[in-house]
């Protein structure tokens, strides 16, 4: 018959219980720094400060936007051959051209505060 495997001290058998590690000391909470209300911001204005844009610069965008629709709508409604009337060359290039003026005041002018 095959002789036991002798084990090692390092192995654990079935009669030998596990070790116990002793519990090392638990640390201590540090205690939350307290904060004074007049030095911090208040959630509205680091919510304002963080937004690029103020209500006016959407509002001027969205106006920019219908604008520029509103230019190539004029120029599908020319009924020359190939859109080479009036409405297709000067009025529709002339007010989407305004569109895009409208967008770049929007994006460059200054919120209110």
């Amino acid at each position: 018959m095959a002789k036991d495997k002798q084990y090692s001290s390092a192995t654990l058998t079935r009669d030998e219980p596990a070790k116990k590690v002793p519990a090392s000391t638990t640390p201590v909470a540090k205690p939350a720094p307290l904060r004074t209300s007049a030095s911090e911001p208040t959630r509205r204005e680091t919510a304002a400060a963080a937004l690029p844009f103020g209500r006016q610069n959407y509002v001027l965008m969205l106006a920019g936007i219908a604008t520029i629709l509103a230019g190539f709508f004029i120029m599908s409604l020319d009924k020359e051959e190939f859109g080479f009337g009036f409405l297709g060359l000067t009025l529709g290039p002339i007010v989407v051209m305004s569109g895009f003026v409208i967008e770049f005041f929007a994006i460059l002018a200054r919120p209110k505060a």
